[in-house]
């Protein structure tokens, strides 16, 4: 029988490196009042092959992706970003299925899709390592540390001559690593400090053979909305591989994210050298579509799980939990997927490569050679403006439809959300904190509106099954006064925002 797939296991690994000679001696860790023994274990003999595509985009990241034989923890491993000193690993087993031994598993070439997309991943490199290894134990006979000291051989592949190093490795092991690890780990790595040893200058071994830097956030540094785009491109990678993790808030974050850019670049198109009309305006319209599914069935979710454990529980009557709670969780899954199919195509990949190839282009010169006209504050508050107007002679209009009405105000937030990027990007951190106010205002009621078409299509149906549909009209009316708060503090809000812009100049 084939060999079965098992699920990739997650740990959080937080260690430091420390670049020693040949002659350094090795440390003590005697009197340290944390430290009561230590145990070293037999010399392991480690052999990997590391993986990337042929412009190694995985390192530029600061990602590894091997797949090692030897030691306790044989296996593929992904080596992902978490933070100072800290790192996610991925792992899986390695395959005894038959398959070649350099077929990446597809559940680990998923997790970084959003950066190799379809491009070969190829061996880049191969190491070899000599492991001595020290576990520190505590009073208590808690595992603490690990200290690894490491002769190190290593190639990158069309390499002729390999590199040879020591170096030493210090990991927190278990509940070490959370509250008050790094203060422990400075403890530790004081007495590594002592013996001789240097902050290593890589962050991993593959990175000191490649000598492979890490992708720049921003290249037209003088460009605030520049800047400000590229290190969103980065967080839409970031929160890509978390929603194919399926995290907690990750479909909301990504599609902020995405939201983000768009407005950012509308902000600026001149600069950028595109239009209104352009398809990469248009696809991060699509992608946020896609992922507005699911997050708008979570919200849904959250909400009615809120609303119905503080309501009395003689005025929930009928499976409405059932109907609303539940199903909004199961349409959230059925988005959650759907988004995935989406971030696994080729149309995906290329809106991808094209926001790169915009962040690497040089500046598109205007007809006359002059500079472009700088993207401004208050040229985005006079767009808002625009919308408010528009939403004040709607409401006026006895003939405009109550649908058209909350339209224009939900034009208002997006503009809102535009002028909030903008003045972010501009380090206008007092009129983005009053443009976040009227957004997240007009958020509820967008919100609201949205709630209570869904209340009514769910209280039609369940009426179509001979349920009572008493607290579907509860609800409504709730969702009613949610939009008529946020309607009445609008005034306020904006007369905020205006007194924030004429602040800014």
């Amino acid at each position: 029988m084939p060999a079965q797939k098992r699920k990739p296991s997650r740990h959080t690994e937080v260690e430091r490196k420390f670049a020693v000679t040949p002659a350094t001696v090795s440390p003590s860790f005697g009197g340290l009042s944390t430290v009561a023994t230590v145990e070293r274990s037999p010399v392991q003999q480690l052999d990997a092959v590391y993986y990337d595509t042929p412009d190694q985009d995985l390192a530029r990241h600061r990602i590894t992706l091997r797949r090692r034989t030897g030691g306790p923890d044989a296996g593929w491993h992904l080596k992902l970003p978490a933070g100072a000193d800290a790192r996610t690993e991925v792992r899986t087993p390695l395959d005894d299925s038959g398959a070649p031994d350099d077929t990446v598993p597809d559940e680990l070439r998923d997790v970084v899709l959003a950066i190799v997309r379809d491009r070969p991943i190829r061996p880049v490199a191969r190491i070899s390592t000599s492991r001595t290894v020290d576990v520190l134990y505590g009073p208590d006979g808690q595992a603490l540390a690990e200290f690894c000291d490491d002769s190190v051989r290593a190639s990158a592949e069309g390499d002729d001559e390999p590199q040879e190093w020591r170096e030493w490795e210090l990991e927190l092991l278990g509940d070490a690593g959370s509250d008050g690890g790094a203060a422990l780990l400075d403890r530790l790595a004081n007495r590594l400090f002592d013996a001789g040893a240097e902050p290593a200058g890589h962050g991993s071994k593959l990175a000191k053979v490649l000598r492979t830097p890490a992708t720049e956030t921003a290249s037209r540094s003088d460009d605030p909305v520049h800047r400000a785009v590229a290190e969103q491109v980065e967080q839409l990678l970031v929160w890509d591989r978390a929603v194919r993790a399926d995290a907690w808030d990750s479909v909301h974050q990504m599609r902020v994210t995405t939201r983000k850019i768009r407005s950012l670049l509308r902000a600026s198109e001149e600069s950028f050298g595109i239009a209104d009309d352009s398809w990469l305006l248009e696809e991060l319209r699509v992608l946020a579509g896609i992922l507005g599914g699911a997050r708008d069935a979570e919200v849904l979710a959250e909400k009615y799980e809120t609303v119905l454990e503080q309501l009395p529980a003689d005025l929930i009557r009928g499976p409405v939990r059932e109907r609303l709670v539940e199903g909004a969780k199961r349409r959230y899954r059925a988005g959650w997927k759907r988004s995935l199919v989406a971030m696994r195509s080729e149309r995906y990949f290329r809106l991808l490569d094209g926001l790169e190839a915009l962040l690497t282009a040089e500046p598109v010169p205007t007809p006359s050679g002059a500079a472009h006209e700088p993207v401004t504050v208050a040229a985005a508050y006079r767009k808002l403006r625009k919308s408010v107007k528009k939403a004040e002679s709607a409401a006026a209009d006895e003939t405009v439809s109550p649908e058209d009405a909350d339209e224009a105000l939900h034009a208002i937030r997006k503009r809102a959300k535009q002028l909030r990027y903008t003045a972010s990007a501009l380090g206008e951190d007092g009129v983005a904190d009053k443009a976040k106010s009227i957004q997240s205002l007009l958020g509820d009621h967008q919100d609201s509106v949205v709630s209570r078409t869904h209340l009514s299509e769910e209280a039609v149906t369940a009426h179509g099954a001979g349920e009572d549909t008493f607290t579907y009209g509860v609800l409504f009316q709730l969702e009613s006064e949610i939009a008529r708060r946020a309607e009445e503090q609008l005034d306020a809000a904006l007369t905020q925002l205006k007194k924030a812009v004429r602040s800014a100049g």
